[in-house]
Formats: C-alpha cells, sequence, structure tokens
C-alpha cells in the first residue's frame, strides 16, 4: 500500500501533503522511483490561492514542483501567482474543518499535526476512459482494496 500523510496543517493557512520519495512507507521500483524525481515546469495563472484550493509544492526554484500539493485552509494572496493551482475542493469542506482542529506543533517552518495523519486511500478519475463500464470496474476494484484496508487498520487499532 503506498501510504501518504498530511506533513502540514496550518489553520487557517494550509494543508500540505508530504511528496511521494518523503512521504510513501512502500518501496518504489525503478520506474516508480524515475517518476517521482521529476520536476514539474512551474504554470501559473490568476486563480486566487482561496480556501479550497489545490496549488503545488515545490521549493525556492519554480520549477521544483513534484508531488507534494496543498489545499488551502484561508486566502493567502502571497502565493498567488507563485504557486501552480490545479483544482479546487468542491465537497468535504467539513473534512477540512476537522483537520484544523487536530493538535499541531511548530517544526522549524512547519506547523504538523502531533500525530501522523495518512492517507489511506485516493483515487483520479480518467477522463479519457473507453467507456463508463472500464471506469466503473476500475473504481470497484479500488474500492474493494480499500475497504480491505479500513477493515484491517479496524481490527488493529480498535479490537
Amino acid at each position: 500500500m503506498h501510504i501518504h500523510y498530511w506533513l502540514q496543517v496550518d489553520k487557517g493557512f494550509v494543508a500540505q501533503v508530504a511528496d511521494v520519495m518523503g512521504g510513501r512507507k512502500a518501496p518504489m521500483n525503478k520506474e516508480q522511483e524515475q517518476q517521482a524525481e521529476k520536476s514539474i515546469v512551474g504554470e501559473f495563472s490568476t486563480v486566487k490561492h482561496v480556501r479550497g484550493i489545490l496549488s503545488m509544492g515545490r521549493y525556492s526554484d519554480p520549477d521544483t514542483a513534484s508531488s507534494s500539493f496543498s489545499i488551502l485552509l484561508g486566502d493567502a494572496p502571497h502565493l498567488d501567482g507563485q504557486y501552480a493551482v490545479f483544482g479546487r475542493v468542491t465537497k468535504g469542506d467539513d473534512t477540512l474543518r476537522k483537520l484544523e482542529r487536530l493538535p499541531t506543533h511548530k517544526e522549524g517552518i512547519f506547523v504538523m499535526p502531533i500525530e501522523r495523519i495518512e492517507i489511506l486511500s485516493t483515487y483520479y478519475y480518467d477522463i479519457d476512459a473507453e467507456s463508463c463500464e472500464a471506469e466503473k470496474s476500475i473504481l470497484k476494484r479500488r474500492l474493494s482494496e480499500s475497504a480491505s484496508e479500513v477493515e484491517r487498520w479496524r481490527r488493529k487499532c480498535f479490537a
């Protein structure tokens, strides 16, 4: 399982996911490592960094984005035009509010959850899928895998 986690949760500012190289427990094969080492050229827009925006994480060089990203928990105009926006939250603001209520501590420039908050499953939707049936089949398989993993954790933590 490819478990990632929330690296930073800074109330009113940002919730940031660790990159795959730093935030992954499962080992990667050579092809995965090569993909994970790639950087993305900066693509900046006029979209404002407000609560619910998904934005790429990067280093000081604008062309160093990789797999780390943030969900804005408040307005951050100082990020406008500096970080690539690639989406926005359309549902689940209640989950973001729960993230913001977690106990945190400061570690350098980061405000981090005291307990590691892991992401147990992720999904993507392929808009180029040949048919809805193919997409449904893929989603059913992923849901089944996620359900098995959630059950494993339930038994481990709540038995």
